[in-house]
Parts: structure tokens; C-alpha cells; sequence
């Protein structure tokens, strides 16, 4: 059976960077609804360029003002289902925590937009792999923040206690969202039909 290529979005997708000759933030890529929420949201101008229109920020702004306004926008579009690149030198001060939030959000549009099994396991996996998934490396983060809470009060008192059992639960968690995902991730097979009986034959006249 042929496979046909995916139905990529590639219009909708926006980069926001900032160009090295200029200095300018220039955003590239998107639709009409993207150039609105550049607009409304960042303060970006519409600007015409050699290979089609784009849109940037104004001349002469500060880079703090530069990253809000680029962070900002960047969050609006994903909010609306643009997938967004955005320049790490333009992320705001807490920018690992904004590289998250923007992961989890492109990670839940993923899973709502999933139209096969397949596509469905991966997100799957990204939240409950081994190694690097979501759960795992929550868990973790529970688990130091439980070491360390009960070195410091020595006889940790019952919510601190009880992380213990939370990450227990995350491990669970982990492993009952990787058993569902085997078994989406196996190809799925149309069930199998009972072919219709043919039609009797005549029985053969002997000739006396």
C-alpha cells in the first residue's frame, strides 16, 4: 500500500528572530491571522522585502523591549495554533521557563490535531519516555526537592513526607501511559471478513 506524504502546514508556520546586519526583529512566515496577532500583540510593522512581505519592530528599541515584545507575540500565536520559532537570544530572563510552557503547549496541539495512532504514541512518548520524558524528569524534580526539604526541617513533617508517595505515583503514571502507548503505536489491521459462501454446484447428471 502507497503512502501519501503528510498535510503540512508549512504557511502557518512563524520564526521571530533577530537579524544579525540590522538588529532589527523581524518576523517571517504566517498567515493573515498571524500578521493580525504580530501586530495587536507585539507591535511588529508590516514591511515589504525582496522575497514578500514580513513584519519587524520598530527602529531604535531597547533588546529588554525587543524580548517582551517577541515574547509576547510568540505566546499569542501559539495560543491561536501557529507553530513559532522564536530566537533564544530574544527570550525574556526566565526564558527556559517560556521554552516549557511553549513545548507543552506545542505538545498538546500535537495530541489534539493527531489523526492516527501512530501520531497519538509519539506524544505518548514524549511524556512518558524513560529517559527524557515529561513524567520521568518531573519525578526527579520531586524527588530532589524532597531530599532536600527533609534535610532541612530533619523530621519532615507529613506533606513533605508524603512527596515520596507522589513520586511513586508519577512512576506509575509513567508506566500506564507507556503501556498505552504500545499499544497505539501497533498498526492497526481492518477486521478480518468472512467471504461470502459460493454458489452450490449442480450435481452432475449421470447419463445412463
Amino acid at each position: 500500500m502507497s503512502q501519501t506524504e503528510p498535510d503540512f502546514w508549512v504557511l502557518e508556520y512563524v520564526t521571530i528572530t533577530k537579524d544579525s546586519r540590522t538588529g532589527l526583529v523581524v518576523a517571517i512566515g504566517g498567515t493573515e491571522q498571524a500578521a493580525d496577532i504580530l501586530q495587536r500583540t507585539g507591535g511588529f510593522l508590516s514591511a515589504l522585502g525582496p522575497r514578500g512581505d514580513y513584519h519587524r519592530l520598530p527602529h531604535g528599541l531597547p533588546i529588554e523591549q525587543q524580548r517582551l515584545k517577541a515574547t509576547t507575540a510568540s505566546h499569542a500565536l501559539l495560543a491561536a495554533g501557529h507553530s513559532v520559532h522564536l530566537d533564544p537570544t530574544l527570550a525574556t530572563p526566565d526564558g527556559d521557563r517560556d521554552a516549557a510552557l511553549r513545548y507543552l503547549t506545542q505538545l498538546a496541539r500535537r495530541a489534539s490535531v493527531a489523526e492516527t495512532s501512530s501520531a497519538a504514541a509519539e506524544v505518548l512518548t514524549e511524556v512518558a519516555a524513560p529517559v527524557d520524558g515529561l513524567l520521568p524528569l518531573t519525578r526527579e524534580v520531586v524527588v530532589s526537592a524532597w531530599t532536600a526539604a527533609s534535610d532541612l526541617h530533619g523530621a519532615a513533617p507529613e506533606p513533605i513526607a508524603r512527596l515520596g508517595s507522589t513520586a511513586n505515583s508519577l512512576s506509575e503514571a509513567a508506566r500506564v501511559i507507556l503501556h498505552a502507548r504500545n499499544h497505539a503505536a501497533r498498526p492497526t489491521h481492518p477486521p478480518a471478513t468472512t467471504p461470502a459462501p459460493g454458489r452450490a454446484q449442480a450435481p452432475v447428471s449421470r447419463r445412463r
